[in-house]
Formats: structure tokens, C-alpha cells, sequence
């Protein structure tokens, strides 16, 4: 299992449920990246898809509301029904995309992070676990830069859990 994720400079990745940072890049490359595995997300991340499921991905949506439900997406209720329903994939096709709670949840099973790093600050209410600052991770490789529509510097990194 891997994760993906858009962080700014102070590791922020969302508020009130939306991204901090706009980036057509970045979201050309998760759209790349994710398609034709499985993406595993929270009930408040998949929400806030415009159109619903990810198209040409399976979705696994991991919510504590046993009444939930939504077209194009499979549901665990917990982190044993998530890993259950992973159990069979690809785990290099297995991508964590979001929130915080699942990032925190299952971050620690995944071998790779691949993190679009935003060099900017914004009021975040969600946060990715500093990569930089774990024992547990090693950054691997450095794969491109850029510059956001708005003038923001991101690149594209891969961190190796150790």
C-alpha cells in the first residue's frame, strides 16, 4: 500500500474539507497514479469529489456510519474490513488518498509516500504526519518542480518507509 498526498510547507492538507493548494500538475499526476488501482479514503474526503467516485479506480470508503452508502464505492467500518478488502490487490495499486484520520490510521502499512510538496503555509485543519521529522521514513527520491497557476513552488517527492 502506498499514500499520496498535496502537503504545504508546514505539512497541511486541508480546511473544512477542501485542498490548500490549487494544482493542476499535481492533480494530472494522483489522477496518473491512481488509475487502475484501488484508492482508500474517509467518508468526508470522498464527499468532496465533485462527480462522486473516482472514475476507472476502486473505491473503498472507510466510515464509522453503518448507514452510509453512495453509488461506485465499497465501505469498511473499520481498519480490519479496510485491509480485508485490500487483502487481494496489488499492494503497489493500494493508494491512501485522504484524511487525516485514515492517513494516521493506516500510514504505517504503506511502503512508499508519494507527497507533492507546496512551498507555502495556509490555515490548515488537517495535517499529513511529518515525514521529515520520522525515524520511520526516508526521503527516496526527488521527481519534478514546478510552479502552481498562483505562483506557488511545489515538488514531487517519494519518501520510503523504513
Amino acid at each position: 500500500m502506498n499514500a499520496i498526498v498535496s502537503v504545504t510547507a508546514d505539512w497541511g492538507i486541508g480546511l473544512k474539507g477542501r485542498l490548500l493548494v490549487r494544482n493542476r500538475a499535481d492533480m494530472r499526476f494522483f489522477r496518473e497514479t491512481t488509475m487502475g488501482g484501488t484508492v482508500v479514503c474517509g467518508r468526508t474526503t470522498f464527499e468532496s469529489f465533485p462527480g462522486g467516485a473516482l472514475k476507472g479506480r476502486r473505491n473503498i470508503v472507510l466510515t464509522h456510519d453503518r448507514s452510509w452508502s453512495s453509488v461506485g464505492a465499497e465501505v469498511a467500518h473499520d481498519l480490519e474490513e479496510t485491509l480485508k478488502l485490500v487483502a487481494d490487490d496489488d499492494p503497489e495499486r493500494v493508494w491512501l488518498i485522504g484524511g487525516e484520520s485514515v492517513y494516521r490510521a493506516l500510514l504505517e502499512r504503506c511502503s512508499r509516500a508519494y507527497v507533492t510538496k507546496h512551498d507555502v503555509v495556509r490555515e490548515a485543519d488537517a495535517h499529513f504526519p511529518d515525514l521529515d521529522a520520522s525515524a520511520m521514513w526516508e526521503l527516496e527520491r526527488h521527481f519534478g518542480t514546478g510552479t502552481t497557476d498562483e505562483g506557488v513552488p511545489y515538488e514531487f517527492v517519494v519518501y520510503r518507509h523504513l
